[in-house]
């Protein structure tokens, strides 16, 4: 009865793998993706080209690197996406690993490409950012220990869970990436408050991040420049968010055409951090808010699906996987419109950047295997049953 209202779909023992993923996977949410990385390639095409040419290369060197490494991040993402939960937990545990000790040795051999904090592994032909990879993973994790807790005799998840997030927040915030370290202790407070936590306990670590933050601004240069930036009532023109601004303001509701934006020839950024100026530019706020429209998608359809999920790993994990991605976007453009200060994050599947297209692949081919609907009843009938 709960598969007739609901539209869960039998899955047969013996179906072939793509058949019985296809019936179960969430269409829209791919759809969205693909349209989210179209839209990407269409602003590369403006955006990059004169970066090419400061750089002396060819002039779509970046928008073919870009359809490489999303090639490699689709197709991931529903490689992915095909996996078990319990697979997806494995492998996640392992990933973890692996990116920690990449964080924890990049002070020692990582590099900052001049942008003044070291985030990056430079390998030659490109370069390997550590916290991209480390979000989906420790969300995977973090909720894997949050369910184990919740059982009889379980281990003290919810605390272990808190000592990881510290760890890898301190060691962000020593880089420094106070954007990255934020991401993950929201995705991390999110999981947490789904899972139960008390309201007090919730309140005392708002106020041990906003106190970590005061201390950020008096001890780190870096962040209180931002800050101080974010704060003033006046944007200096000549920096990356004076032009994204006036970018966005002069491409109005219609834009002012392809190809005729000015913001590329200004922003060192214009392809990464800042790609939303240029589709604010070229293209108006009809494209702005047809972005927006797609991760809402995402998120939204993800989070309906996770309500009537009723393993508690799935759901925590999902939950964090969802809110992650979808907050990941908001800040980015939130950034370019002066509603937060500058963080360097960029926007998933839109942004070039190999590292965070194919972390982002891994990210949403988990959450989709998360949200994929199964043969079970929903947590709705559990409490049902409770309540007779």
């Amino acid at each position: 009865m709960t598969e007739m209202v609901y539209g869960s779909v039998p899955v047969r023992g013996g179906d072939p793998v793509l058949p019985r993923w296809w019936r179960t996977v969430d269409k829209w949410s791919i759809s969205a993706i693909l349209m989210l990385f179209g839209t990407g390639l269409l602003l590369g095409l403006a955006a990059s080209p004169p970066l090419a040419a400061r750089n002396g290369l060819a002039s779509f060197h970046y928008v073919e690197r870009q359809v490489f490494f999303g090639g490699v991040a689709l197709v991931t993402m529903l490689i992915v996406s095909m996996m078990s939960p319990s697979v997806v937990r494995r492998l996640a545990v392992l990933g973890f690993l692996a990116a920690f000790v990449s964080l924890l040795l990049l002070p020692f051999l990582g590099t900052d490409f001049g942008k003044g904090a070291v985030r990056w592994y430079s390998l030659g032909f490109t370069s390997f950012q550590p916290s991209e990879f480390l979000k989906p993973a420790f969300v995977v994790l973090a909720g894997w220990l949050m369910a184990a807790s919740q059982e009889v005799a379980g281990p003290p998840g919810k605390s272990i869970s808190f000592a990881i997030v510290a760890v890898i927040v301190g060691l962000l915030a020593l880089q420094p990436d106070f954007g990255q370290a934020a991401l993950i202790l929201f995705a991390w407070g999110v999981m947490y408050f789904v899972a139960g936590a008390p309201m007090f306990l919730m309140v005392s670590i708002a106020g041990g991040v906003v106190a970590f933050g005061m201390f950020a601004y008096s001890a780190s240069e870096h962040f209180a420049r931002r800050i101080d930036g974010f704060l003033s009532p006046e944007v200096d023109p000549r920096t990356q968010l004076g032009y994204a601004t006036n970018a966005i303001q002069e491409g109005g509701f219609f834009g002012v055409g392809v190809g005729e934006g000015q913001v590329k020839w200004s922003l060192p950024d214009a392809h990464t951090d800042f790609i939303i100026a240029v589709a604010a530019e070229e293209y108006g706020l009809i494209l702005v808010l047809f972005i927006i429209a797609l991760y809402t998608t995402v998120v939204v359809r993800s989070l309906f699906r996770l309500m009537r999920e009723r393993d508690p790993f799935i759901r925590l994990a999902g939950t964090g996987l969802a809110c992650m991605f979808g907050v990941q976007a908001m800040i980015n453009m939130g950034v370019a419109v002066r509603l937060l200060p500058a963080k360097g994050m960029t926007l998933p599947f839109v942004s070039y950047g190999g590292s965070s297209l194919i972390a982002g692949g891994i990210a949403v081919g988990m959450l989709l295997a998360f949200t994929r609907q199964r043969p079970q009843g929903e947590i709705a009938d559990i409490f049902q049953r409770r309540g007779r």
